[in-house]
């Protein structure tokens, strides 16, 4: 049986006996609702690490009150059972009340990286990222964590977090995980009705055609416009953003020959949300 905790003190203690014997700790953050993606996220942990910790915690403070706390999908005994197939050596169950007092005031935000993108649509969502994850790090005290790059500027948040408070942790980015269509994986893509799970996968694709153009060195503003163009008659219901951007710093790139670009995403299908992002190489064009 995996072995499970919500206790503080029983994770640290457990910790502690890990670092006693000089072994080295993996973490994987999760909200839950395990897929393949996430499982390719324990399975790179697993072969950097001793020891692997995944915790399961749907943040609140990362939603905002339109958004789908409620609803997230959640399946723990399923997620156990996976984690459990995987070989995780811990999984830590923290609940809302033992990570937040109720007057909880102490915020951490990472400037700059958050404030674009996703953090216009969803100003709440990086602070709480931010908060979540430097508390779970404290808690775990891991030497190195594994993110999905499919969630690219968390990823990159996470990083310049880890750097600017002087964590000794290394972050490290996996891939994403697609479907055989190419939709990434994702909980939400549980929300799909089956008509737009159909529409789903034209998302990477489109991404992944502008990218090609945009390597072989086609300006980005008439790519990017005709790209949402492309979104919309797919099927795709809006538009948040398609953006060509620098991969470190996320600066806005008018050609990919001006620095290793990242083409990222944002679109609605009916009700869900989905994000997405390829690399942009002008040598790969």
């Amino acid at each position: 049986m995996i072995a499970t905790t919500g206790d503080l003190e029983e994770l640290r203690r457990q910790i502690g006996l890990w670092r006693g014997d000089g072994l080295k700790i993996g973490f994987v953050p999760t909200m839950g609702y395990l897929h393949d993606g996430h499982l390719a996220l324990v399975r790179r942990a697993l072969a950097l690490a001793d020891r692997v910790v995944v915790s399961i915690f749907v943040n609140p403070t990362q939603f905002a009150p339109h958004e789908d706390f409620e609803r997230y999908p959640r399946d723990e005994r399923g997620d156990l059972a996976k984690l459990e197939r995987e070989g995780t050596h811990l999984v830590y169950l923290p609940t809302r009340e033992t990570m937040y007092f109720p007057d909880h005031a102490t915020w951490v935000t990472v400037e700059g990286l958050s404030e674009g993108l996703c953090g216009i649509t969803r100003p709440h969502f990086f602070r709480g990222v931010a908060t979540v994850v430097t508390k779970l790090f404290n808690r775990v005290q891991p030497d190195v964590a594994v993110f999905g790059e499919k969630d690219y500027q968390q990823l990159l948040v996470v990083r310049r977090l880890v750097r600017d408070l002087d964590l000794p942790i290394e972050i490290v980015g996996h891939p994403t995980v697609r479907e055989p269509d190419g939709l990434a994986m994702s909980s939400r893509n549980a929300y799909l009705s089956a008509e737009e799970r159909r529409i789903a996968p034209a998302l990477f694709r489109i991404l992944r055609e502008t990218a090609a153009r945009l390597a072989r060195g086609a300006e980005a503003a008439a790519e990017l416009e005709a790209a949402r163009q492309a979104l919309l008659e797919a099927g795709f219901t809006r538009v948040e953003y398609v953006e060509l951007r620098h991969a470190e710093t996320l600066a806005p790139l008018e050609r990919a020959s001006e620095g290793e670009g990242r083409l990222l995403a944002a679109v609605h299908l009916g009700g869900t949300r989905l994000i997405d992002n390829v690399p942009v190489r002008p040598d790969e064009g």
